[in-house]
């Protein structure tokens, strides 16, 4: 702690020390690549860690780059810096980390193809990881040193029941009454537990998060919590009610929230037709991404019990009680869009099915079936 005194808040150190000990559980030695922007929240945050690798007896390099927005890319030495393989990567950011331009236009191959390097990294190279957008110093003190034996039971838990899942039906006091397949999809847990290859997540972490099988999402989404748009979060104060129709959103109504996810999504269909025409993307794949500006991309279930809603996706997402829906792009490559815009549901009652009709309560009114 000596090493930076008066460089950042000593609050900030014991969610450092946690980050890198128990959650990349860092070894003498290791190569950590770290990210971050300028501003103070995530400037500090990344110097407390960095102290931390420091004092696991690592190789802690800090580089940084200018904010990155939902359509802006990544500076060139920010994917060559990924290139070098490190064997642990932060992204401490504002917004985001930022998009990869010669992945988008040309793809990286693997077990399939990639468009961004940081994603063929952590799923295929090794790299142990996490990255928390938006972060700030509240909540950074607030919810990542938490109690992670906790946090992983209900996680492992929960992902075994959306595993073996063919369906998952959500419903919930602000009019959700949606049903999505789940079968021959994985449910992913961000549990905090990124100590072995390959391994990452958010931190603050808490979920477990599914794609839906494409073209099976059919029933209403009420957004009832927060949600992001283009320009950041925004309380919700009129529910945003969308229509999901075989996996797409067929109809958004509601108040300005409702008009502000709208515009959003129009956005990244527009951004997407865009890289198309002047060759920053192969057309087809384009025309791909504008259609799936308006796909249901993911389920995810709050698990953190020291998370509030603070019109912040990074931590509201992570809030136990409550589950988010996201539009646009998923998480098993399928569905690729630019745009991954998350929404909060309230006090959810989530349902599993089996094949064989079987139904396994998962939560009720926003409580763990096992609480």
């Amino acid at each position: 702690m000596d090493r930076f005194e008066g460089v950042y808040d000593k609050i900030l150190v014991r969610g450092a020390r946690a980050a890198i000990n128990d959650v990349l559980g860092i070894k003498k030695g290791e190569r950590v690549l770290i990210v971050t922007n300028p501003p103070r929240d995530v400037r500090e945050i990344s110097m407390a860690l960095f102290d931390a690798v420091l004092d696991r007896g690592a190789n802690p390099v800090i580089i940084v780059q200018k904010t990155k927005g939902q359509f802006d890319f990544a500076e060139e030495e920010v994917i060559k810096a990924l290139a070098s393989e490190p064997d642990a990567i932060i992204s401490v950011s504002e917004d985001r980390l930022g998009k990869d331009q010669w992945g988008l236009k040309h793809g990286y191959k693997g077990k399939r193809k990639y468009n961004h390097i940081f994603d063929l990294l952590y799923e295929e190279k090794g790299a142990r990881t996490f990255w928390s957008p938006g972060v700030t110093k509240d909540i950074w003190s607030r919810s990542v040193a938490i109690d992670y034996s906790l946090l992983r039971a209900d996680s492992a838990r929960l992902s075994k029941i959306v595993t073996a899942a063919s369906a998952l039906r959500v419903t919930a006091p602000g009019g959700t009454d949606i049903t999505i397949g789940v079968k021959g999809r994985k449910g992913r847990l961000d549990d905090g537990n990124y100590s072995k290859p390959g391994l990452g997540g958010n931190l603050p972490a808490g979920e477990v998060y599914v794609s839906p099988a494409l073209g099976t999402a059919e029933g209403v989404i009420a957004f009832d919590g927060s949600i992001v748009v283009t320009k950041g979060e925004v309380m919700i104060e009129t529910p945003i009610v969308t229509k999901v129709t075989s996996g797409f959103i067929t109809k958004i109504s509601g108040g300005e929230e409702a008009k502000k996810l709208e515009e959003s999504v129009r956005l990244g269909e527009k951004k997407a037709q865009d890289a198309g025409r002047i060759g920053e993307m192969n057309p087809k794949a384009a025309a791909k991404y504008a259609r799936n500006a308006w796909s249901i991309g993911e389920l995810g279930i709050g698990l953190n019990r020291r998370a509030k809603i603070v019109a912040n996706m990074l931590e509201d997402e992570k809030v136990y009680g409550t589950c988010h829906f996201a539009v646009g792009s998923n998480y098993d490559g399928d569905a690729d869009a630019l745009i991954h815009l998350d929404g909060i549901v309230k006090k959810p009652t989530i349902m599993a099915m089996s094949d064989s009709s079987r139904v396994t309560p998962v939560m009720e009114d926003g409580k763990l079936a096992w609480d």
